[in-house]
């Protein structure tokens, strides 16, 4: 991955986390690796744990940010969020997957957040 894109991704997350925190969510993790993928962010609202799946596109070329959350990358994020669940003791926890789309097409950020984009 380029630094371009590496800078990207991470001004997306920022941006993620400051549009979650302004939403009243507490954020708990950033980057948390497991073996079977990476959780970009993990969050607490309310009641429920969050696991957020940031993705961030300069432009609509390749098609909308939405579009690159796949059934396998869902796969993926369902089984780091199982594994983190069990490393930090929250097995009982209420959880649910947001995605946070930030699209700089025409150059200003635009942030969309699904909530309950998808289930395991």
């Amino acid at each position: 991955m380029t630094r371009q894109r590496q800078g990207l991704g991470r001004r997306g997350e920022e941006l993620a986390c400051a549009h979650l925190a302004a939403a009243g969510y507490r954020i708990l993790a950033r980057n948390y690796r497991t073996r079977a993928a990476e959780l970009d962010i993990v969050a607490q609202h309310r009641d429920e744990l969050v696991f957020v799946e940031v993705k961030t596109r300069s432009s609509d070329a390749y098609g909308s940010p939405l579009e690159a959350v796949t059934r396998q990358k869902q796969a993926k994020i369902a089984l780091a969020a199982s594994e983190y669940l069990l490393r930090e003791s929250a097995g009982r926890a209420a959880a649910r997957f947001d995605v946070v789309a930030v699209s700089f097409a025409g150059g200003k950020p635009a942030v969309e957040h699904i909530k309950n984009a998808f289930e395991l």
